[in-house]
């Protein structure tokens, strides 16, 4: 059986937000954490912003500073090269810096969950060195009656993993560092998995032992992380550059359903390559097993907003909300905007085969 979209639409452009300052300017909206509170869907987007001035022969790099706020680091190119949109890369050590910075902002999306219905004048900002260079890629996970919201926390120290939760997307309370760098797209199960909380974690490994991995990881608190096991969802180009968890793990028939990416390696200098989704099923005792998976990207970039933007070719599943019998798959399009996609669940579930 095959795995169509019954429905794509925008939610969410770079125009629809403010910048921070005047001097700064949106360059994308996207990869938004998303769940249903009450009777409305809330999403938490990323809004990615950057200078607006242009010095000839310097770079303009942006940071939080905690004194500060917002600043700018103007640095001579000369010392910089680019390595993809997103990042330039001192000549001198080889060490990297975002050309943007990104906070995080509230969403109302209505009943449906398939309009931005109100863009709250709620923000999500860096704080301290960890966050220094933006807070990014948040993932929202409803456990007893609170939400928690992962994200990535940037800094000079590289890309962590921090956890904050809130009741009522209004005020947040940060718990810190959960997954020191680098480790990303961290997502957190529902309930307990078999007496403890669970969660997918991204390692990156310095040394190529290995293809891309996720990991499961095992927590009494939700902030002290251990019992760590990989997770075989090897295989295929299009996850053979990076591999990563999307939207948090919803319980299913058979299993707990996991939306994750996958990204295609580079082929040309500059490229980032293409970002497209896939889905297993795994066992709900232990979430290393995987039961089935998709042979294939069932989520690939289509659409004009898909293929172009500030980073081409990437849908990026941040989020999911079920409807009855649907899905509403929230992602990030080209890390531009933020976009909603819609598919049965009884075909995703069928598609899904056997691991070889």
């Amino acid at each position: 059986m095959n795995t169509r979209r019954r429905s794509t639409r925008i939610l969410l452009e770079p125009g629809d937000v403010p910048a921070t300052r005047d001097d700064f300017e949106v360059v994308g909206a996207f990869n938004p954490g998303a769940c249903r509170v009450g009777d409305e869907v809330v999403m938490l987007a990323r809004v990615a912003e950057r200078p607006r001035e242009r010095r000839p022969g310097f770079i303009g790099l942006p940071r939080w500073e905690p004194a500060e706020g917002l600043r700018i680091d103007w640095v001579p190119d000369s010392d910089w090269e680019p390595i993809d949109p997103r990042v330039v890369r001192r000549k001198a050590d080889g060490v990297v810096r975002l050309t943007f910075t990104s906070h995080l902002r509230v969403v109302l999306c209505g009943r449906s969950g398939r309009t931005a219905r109100t863009v709250l004048d709620v923000t999500f900002r860096p704080e301290g060195e960890a966050e220094e260079y933006g807070v990014e890629d948040p993932r929202i996970t409803p456990i007893a009656g609170r939400f928690y919201v992962t994200y990535v926390a940037v800094s000079r120290h590289g890309p962590a993993t921090a956890l904050a939760s809130t009741a009522d997307f209004r005020s947040f309370e940060r718990h810190g560092i959960v997954f020191c760098p680098e480790n990303k797209d961290v997502v957190l199960f529902p309930e307990q998995v078999a007496g403890s909380f669970a969660a997918l974690h991204r390692p990156v490994c310095g040394t190529p032992f290995t293809r891309p991995e996720m990991w499961v990881a095992r927590s009494p608190d939700l902030i002290h992380w251990g019992g760590h096991a990989p997770l075989d969802l090897s295989g295929g180009d299009w996850q053979a550059g990076r591999v990563g968890a999307g939207a948090p793990p919803i319980r299913v028939e058979g299993g707990w359903l996991e939306i994750y990416h996958g990204n295609r390696r580079p082929v040309r200098p500059g490229e980032v390559g293409a970002y497209c989704g896939g889905a297993a099923l795994l066992d709900l005792d232990d979430p290393t097993r995987v039961i089935r998976r998709t042979a294939w990207p069932f989520f690939e970039p289509e659409a004009e907003f898909e293929v172009l933007g500030f980073v081409p070719e990437v849908v990026f599943p941040t989020g999911v909300v079920r409807d009855d019998d649907r899905l509403l798959v929230y992602y990030g399009a080209a890390d531009t905007c933020s976009a909603v996609a819609e598919f049965s669940l009884e075909e995703l579930l069928w598609a899904m085969v056997a691991p070889g």
